[in-house]
């Protein structure tokens, strides 16, 4: 049934009951919305109530989605009618604009509530698995849903000219010629944009993950990935804005995907305790591999390495299990206890810099010399 035969039905009613004024068939068709718009907010309320005591997001995102579009989708449909009936009674050409405002109207407010839906089930999937512990990529969680977010606005754009008796065809053909001239104006937005995408198709760090760049004063967390811009928070708290088209040129480090922390120390005896060299070097290399925090399946060297100035050196290189860098400097830091005390157990010191100075015995000709003088 079109609107024409739902006119006719209801006009046909009020001139059955004496009420063939148009007012009065506007102010009842305004009562009408008024109350099925009531009546849907508590529906929605009751159906809100319920669905939060389920574990299935699907619902949640459905009910929460549907609350503002459909009120308006009840407004829009009422106001349209009242206006049919005014157009009917009086012939104002100024309602005759009223079937393809409703058209619109109704097709904008089920775009609205497919993007609500999607940026409701978006939020609710990512905060779920984040509450069982599970890992959430974040960037594309944000990238899907802002794909199909963009996909559902042009859709209905498309549906609304079609619907307003623009041809589609001519549409996106005047499209791509504007797209090429406002691609040449805008070359810099476009990189950008094209960047965006890249970093969402080649994910080389998501948000939270810590990045820093050797080509450029760029070392923080990251906080947001946008189409644009991306929003770095260095560690002083401030934030940095990078264009996305940067990333396309720049080396960019992305620390928080290591797979463990390297522990590379250069230790230093005393010249006077060299004798004790290999054994001391053959006890931290037994202690490093004996410890739990230290992965031995990685490269693992304990060796003596070089004449120094004042001290003989030897090397401790090896990687921690843990990428945390509080755990990390906890290791260390018991590791290089650990060296400490092995060095004075095998009655050595580790040295610090120091200067030896000779002095060599007078020769018996300036002995004479000096006595003579």
């Amino acid at each position: 049934m079109d609107w024409s035969e739902i006119l006719h039905a209801v006009s046909s009613f009020m001139q059955r009951h004496d009420t063939a004024d148009w007012m009065v068939q506007v102010f009842l068709v305004i009562f009408v919305a008024v109350a099925v718009n009531a009546i849907a907010g508590r529906l929605l309320e009751r159906l809100g109530r319920e669905t939060t005591k389920t574990r299935n997001v699907w619902d949640d995102a459905l009910v929460n989605a549907a609350r503002r579009p459909l009120r308006l989708i009840i407004w829009v449909i009422g106001i349209g009618f009242a206006g049919d009936i005014i157009l009917h009674d009086t012939g104002a050409t100024l309602f005759t604009a009223v079937n393809p405002l409703r058209t619109v109207g109704v097709i904008g407010s089920l775009v609205w509530f497919v993007v609500r839906f999607v940026r409701e089930l978006e939020e609710n999937l990512v905060a779920q698995r984040q509450a069982r512990g599970e890992p959430v990529d974040l960037t594309t969680a944000k990238a899907i849903g802002r794909l199909v977010r963009a996909s559902v606005l042009i859709t209905g754009a498309l549906i609304a000219l079609q619907s307003l008796g623009f041809s589609i065809s001519g549409v996106l053909a005047f499209g791509g010629i504007g797209g090429i001239a406002i691609g040449f104006a805008a070359r810099d937005i476009l990189a950008n944009f094209l960047g965006g995408l890249m970093l969402y198709l080649d994910r080389p760090f998501a948000v939270g993950d810590w990045v820093s760049s050797p080509d450029r004063d760029i070392e923080g967390t990251v906080e947001d990935i946008g189409w644009r811009l991306t929003r770095i928070r260095r560690f002083d708290k401030r934030p940095v804005y990078v264009p996305n088209s940067l990333f396309a040129n720049m080396a960019v480090v992305n620390p928080s995907r290591m797979s463990h922390r390297r522990i590379y120390e250069t230790i230093g005896i005393r010249y006077d305790d060299l004798a004790a060299m290999g054994p001391i070097v053959a006890a931290v290399d037994s202690m490093l591999r004996g410890r739990d925090d230290i992965d031995t399946t990685q490269t693992l060297m304990v060796y003596f390495t070089a004449f120094n100035q004042s001290s003989c050196d030897f090397m401790v290189y090896c990687f921690t299990r843990t990428t945390v860098w509080a755990e990390y400097l906890a290791a260390k830091q018991d590791v290089l206890l650990c060296v400490a005390e092995i060095v004075n157990a095998h009655g050595a010191e580790i040295a610090f810099p120091t200067r030896t100075l000779h002095i060599a015995a007078p020769t018996p000709t300036a002995a004479l010399e000096e006595m003579l003088s």
